[in-house]
């Protein structure tokens, strides 16, 4: 019995540990290229995508844990799409994580993606992301959506959580 008490408690210590930041910028390189100056940006917008860290399962008694894969498209064919800031928000409005230490711009139908594992359950049942973006111009807002799996015995769960466009951040 003493075993499985400290088996629990590893377990549990495991899932409270926050995950680390990815390097967004390293991971995705080929997808972007330098920024331009901030003195050129003149479009601007923010999206909000809610992201479930985890549902209420079996009559709301249970909970399952899900990952998620938040990808931010640049739709735009000719112009590229600077994304200022990727940030997570737990049920509460608590920002939990910044994926970006600094702006960083997408090619032209690029994309990147920040992921946040399971096992980090800091973003609980109300978790959501807001995404800045800026341009050098006139360009359509990125698509920016959620993609949500979880498991558990063997039935699996995945969604799509859609963003929208909520007003624009002010300029930094």
């Amino acid at each position: 019995m003493r075993r499985v008490a400290g088996a629990a408690f590893v377990v549990a210590a495991l899932i409270c540990v926050p995950a680390a930041a990815e390097d967004i910028a390293a991971r995705f390189a080929a997808s972007l290229v330098e920024p331009p100056p901030t003195a050129s940006w003149t479009a601007r917008g923010a999206v909000y995508v809610p992201a479930y860290a985890a549902i209420r399962i079996g009559g709301g008694k249970g909970r399952l844990e899900l990952a998620t894969t938040l990808s931010i498209h640049n739709v735009s064919r000719e112009a590229p799409l600077v994304i200022e800031r990727i940030d997570y928000h737990d049920t509460a409005g608590r920002r939990v994580q910044s994926f970006l230490s600094r702006p960083i711009a997408l090619k032209p139908l690029a994309t990147v993606e920040a992921f946040v594992p399971a096992e980090d359950v800091r973003g609980g049942t109300g978790a959501n992301f807001i995404v800045d973006w800026a341009a050098g111009g006139p360009i359509a807002p990125p698509a920016v959506e959620a993609v949500m799996i979880g498991a558990i015995g063997s039935a699996s769960y995945s969604f799509v959580s859609v963003g929208r466009a909520v007003d624009a951040a002010p300029a930094r």
